[in-house]
């Protein structure tokens, strides 16, 4: 299965979410619209009447030359001028292949009638959607009636007399009149799927403009409303960058149960199998479930983790683990952290200290700083966002657990407000459920819209 198609599934919360607010919406005021007239089929007889089958074209029936009658001492006159008259006397001209000689009896030459050359076969063509219908004769509507109940129709295909007139099934689609109330309500949807005000605004006025007084059905607003977020998310899909420097450092923060450790895992895997040296350090010395955890990645990705006992001083790990990264020449150094929550001003100072230390082995340091952000926790991500690039100056987002949410929206939300590039973002717990985000994708999941 592909990854959108995973992340389709996934996002059923989120998705449906917006599914029923928009078919509600539409609903509610809606009318329905009858069906279009079926394309191909004439309607009237000005457009493209019919051919009664008696003018269908016949090809001219070749009459036979009257045969004269021959006496038994005339001479047989020939059709063609330029070949010699042939009598009962006569002698037969050369050619490889002789004429037959008449009958030498005096009774008259019997003359076989002159069949009628068959008529060619014309081939049925079929119309395509919005050209006149050809000449069809009755022959050809009973061979297509029989063709009709083959295996190909019966499998959902367009048998040969819906291809041939045209037929496409139409069901009534229900519309409503883009108006204020309208308007206001998908402001309300929006926002109730923590796109937030601003954002949630934002859209639906770009939606509405030039479009007001017009009849839009659940499909078209799922069309217009993918658009817009596709056009928002567009700037930020942006995939880690990668320098020449050695070692690339990329400290990955967050707040508790974020998923840091997991992505820390599947991101070194990925870099692994792409021909990347990584190397783990497990900063989050307070909990002895994320070392082993990263362990366990590690050994599944061929990446050395480097740990330190229980309760050391993560700044320290960070530094030993640069000087490790730079001997073995590794191309990534990937520094775990202990979960913080952003109202805990000691342990967001214990972050700022791990910054701090690094920069001490390189100026540049860290290279990268990944905030991985909880889907479930809604509005609150923009706060947490806010605080962390304060203090560790994050460079990305990666967006994880949008497989259990209905609050997918505030991706939107941070990507308007703040503009940071999100460069992966997670469906589920297997290696493949997080990938490089793709706007486009993202937004026909997270809106339902098939593509």
């Amino acid at each position: 299965m592909s990854f959108f198609g995973k992340l389709k599934n996934k996002l059923f919360k989120s998705s449906s979410k917006l599914d029923e607010g928009l078919e509600a919406i539409i609903e509610d005021g809606g009318q329905e619209e009858a069906p279009e007239p079926p394309r191909g089929r004439p309607e009237t007889p000005e457009e493209t009447p019919p051919a009664p089958p008696q003018e269908a074209p016949q090809p001219e029936p070749v009459t036979p030359e009257p045969v004269p009658e021959i006496q038994p001492d005339q001479p047989l006159e020939t059709p063609a001028p330029d070949l010699p008259e042939i009598g009962p006397e006569a002698t037969p001209p050369e050619d490889p292949a002789p004429a037959p000689q008449p009958d030498p009896a005096p009774t008259p030459i019997e003359v076989p009638p002159t069949e009628e050359p068959a008529a060619p076969e014309i081939p049925l063509e079929l119309p395509s959607p919005g050209e006149a219908m050809p000449n069809v004769g009755p022959d050809d509507l009973a061979i297509a009636a029989a063709l009709a109940d083959t295996p190909a129709a019966s499998q959902g295909k367009p048998g040969l007399i819906s291809r041939l007139f045209g037929r496409q099934s139409a069901e009534p689609v229900i519309k409503r009149v883009l108006d204020d109330d309208m308007v206001e309500s998908l402001e309300e949807l929006l926002i109730a799927s923590d796109m937030g005000v601003d954002t949630a605004l934002r859209v639906t006025s770009n939606i509405a403009e030039g479009r007001m007084g017009r009849k839009l059905s659940v499909q078209e607003i799922k069309q217009l409303l993918a658009t817009e977020i596709a056009r928002i998310m567009e700037p930020v899909a942006r995939p880690l960058p990668l320098y020449p420097t050695k070692p690339q450092v990329v400290l990955v923060v967050g707040v508790n149960g974020s998923g840091k450790t997991t992505t820390i895992g599947k991101l070194a895997s990925q870099f692994r199998a792409a021909g990347k040296s990584v190397v783990i350090a497990a900063g989050d010395t307070f909990r002895a479930a994320a070392v082993e955890q990263l362990q366990v990645w590690g050994d599944r990705a061929g990446v050395p983790v480097l740990t330190a006992p229980e309760g050391s001083d993560p700044a320290s790990l960070a530094f030993d683990a640069m000087t490790r990264a730079q001997a073995d020449g590794a191309d990534l150094l990937m520094i775990d952290t202990a979960g913080r929550l952003q109202n805990r001003a000691d342990l967001m100072e214990e972050l700022a200290k791990i910054v701090r230390v690094i920069r001490k082995k390189d100026p540049e340091a860290p290279h990268n700083t990944l905030l991985v952000l909880d889907a479930t926790t809604g509005q609150n991500a923009l706060n947490q966002v806010e605080t962390f690039q304060k203090l560790s100056d994050v460079s990305g987002l990666v967006m994880t657990k949008l497989d259990g949410t209905a609050k997918g929206g505030v991706l939107v939300a941070l990507a308007d407000k703040f503009g940071l590039p999100i460069h992966a973002i997670g469906v589920g717990e297997q290696i493949d459920d997080l990938q490089p985000f793709d706007p486009e994708e993202f937004a026909a999941a997270l809106t339902g819209l098939e593509t």
